[in-house]
């Protein structure tokens, strides 16, 4: 059973306001390397794949929705570091968090639809349920390139780990079958490689 549209844009209200304030919680009081969940791109990106997945059939407000939910999100998290630690309320509406709810748009749109397709069959519902296992086999990649670097001087491995895992386990949740579910982790291989370009692409624009 669909959500009726009320349903959806308290859905949307609601969960974006929590992804974005709990996001900050997350980062200020988690201990490393659980902290950097909180800094993780494809943590968000899963959120909007969830919130398709939830929506299930009806893809053009799987997308809208999960577009408005990153939207939301992002002063969310501004608004938190105001009340938790004393930032500047005027980022809520600086570059930065336009920039950042841009790119929402686009991660929202994207991921809301994969969510959809993630309960559909054939083709789709692979490269559905493999995406967001992408986007965290790419992070897990960049993790990687990232060791030596002071500013993780416990090492990056448990990084690394964590996000293969939390991939695979997103396609061990709704990748239905075996063999969908090794189809889907095949798929989000090369998948995690135009993810790494998009954000090369998203680097050299700002």
């Amino acid at each position: 059973m669909r959500p009726d549209l009320r349903v959806l844009a308290f859905v949307t209200v609601a969960g974006g306001f929590l992804l974005g304030f709990l996001d900050f919680v997350w980062i200020k009081w988690m201990p490393s390397p659980l902290a950097e969940l909180g800094n993780s791109t494809a943590t968000w990106a899963v959120a909007a794949f969830g919130f398709g997945y939830w929506v299930r059939s009806a893809w053009l407000r799987a997308a809208l929705g999960a577009a408005a939910l990153l939207v939301v999100a992002v002063p969310s998290y501004y608004l938190a570091a105001w009340l938790l630690q004393g930032d500047d309320l005027a980022v809520l509406w600086a570059t930065t968090s336009l920039f950042w709810m841009a790119l929402g748009v686009l991660t929202g749109v994207v991921f809301g639809i994969s969510g959809v397709w993630a309960r559909g069959s054939g083709r789709r519902q692979v490269v559905g349920t493999a995406l967001p296992a992408a986007v965290f086999f790419e992070e897990a990649a960049r993790f990687a390139g990232r060791t030596g670097d002071p500013n993780y001087p416990s090492g990056v491995g448990w990084n690394v780990a964590i996000d293969i895992a939390l991939g695979v386990l997103v396609v061990l949740l709704v990748g239905g079958s075996r063999r969908r579910q090794v189809l889907a982790v095949a798929v989000a291989v090369p998948l995690a490689a135009l993810v790494r370009l998009g954000f090369a692409w998203v680097g050299g624009a700002v």
